[in-house]
């Protein structure tokens, strides 16, 4: 298999993992990114939109939809009075939590059939296309 059928594989993969905790837990699999990236902080709409690679529409109609549901929260940016961050509620903070810990151990999975050299290698070639990409952090 070649590296762009492998990429492409692969990712099918982690997307279908997304969509199986994301059911789990009551969410759908792009409620489940921007919870997992907002675990770290709030953020503004322009850094989220780039974060996630969505535009202003999209990302807009994700916030409200995971707002609706009582995740996440409208606040006030502190350093520009016309902005508002993007910020996990108590509830979205627990979703958050649970979706990531079963998403990462899922993930995690994938991989059970290799040994640990090979895992290694798979996540050092992996971090540099990531990194050469300049893939924002969502899971560490």
């Amino acid at each position: 298999m070649g590296v762009v059928a492998a990429l492409v594989r692969s990712s099918f993969l982690v997307d279908a993992v997304y969509a199986e905790s994301g059911r789990e837990h009551g969410i759908t699999p792009q409620q489940g990114q921007l919870l997992c990236v907002l675990m770290a902080q709030p953020y503004g709409m322009g850094e989220l939109g780039g974060m996630l690679r969505l535009a202003k529409s999209s990302l807009t109609g994700l916030v409200d939809r995971t707002a609706r549901r009582g995740l996440v929260r409208r606040e006030p940016d502190p350093a520009d009075g016309r902005a508002v961050r993007i910020a996990l509620t108590p509830a979205g903070a627990g979703v958050a939590e649970r979706f990531y810990a079963e998403t990462c151990r899922r993930i995690e999975d994938l991989t059970a059939g290799l040994g640990e050299a090979d895992r290694a290698a798979l996540a050092a070639l992996l971090g540099r296309v990531v990194l050469e990409n300049k893939v924002p952090e969502v899971f560490e």
